[in-house]
């Protein structure tokens, strides 16, 4: 069974027991988390879409590592024949998450 989730504004392909890293969530380790946007449920073979959302399924998750942080991204701006040049760098900051259980 896997379930088409909404966390923080991204779609996620979750199945029980895996894990994966969404955008940072408050709580620290060990806390349970509860994500209600899911948008289609598959139970092996019997597809369920939602209008937008399915009613009354959730997914039900723990925090395993509250905050990683990504990859260094580095952003250059250079204007040629002006001798502008600018660079900036960003880490995204993500938790580490566990998929418990599905309801749907």
């Amino acid at each position: 069974m896997y379930v088409i989730v909404d966390i923080q504004g991204q779609q996620f392909k979750v199945e029980k027991n895996q894990k994966l890293f969404v955008h940072h969530l408050r709580g620290e380790e060990g806390a349970q988390v509860e994500f209600d946007k899911v948008l289609l449920a598959d139970n092996e073979g019997s597809v369920t879409v939602g209008t937008p959302i399915i009613e009354g399924a959730k997914v039900i998750a723990e925090i395993i590592v509250p905050l990683v942080k990504g990859d260094k991204v580095l952003i250059f701006h250079k204007k040629r024949r002006k001798g502008h040049r600018k660079l900036n760098g960003h880490r995204q900051q993500f938790s580490q998450i566990v998929i418990k259980d599905i309801q749907a």
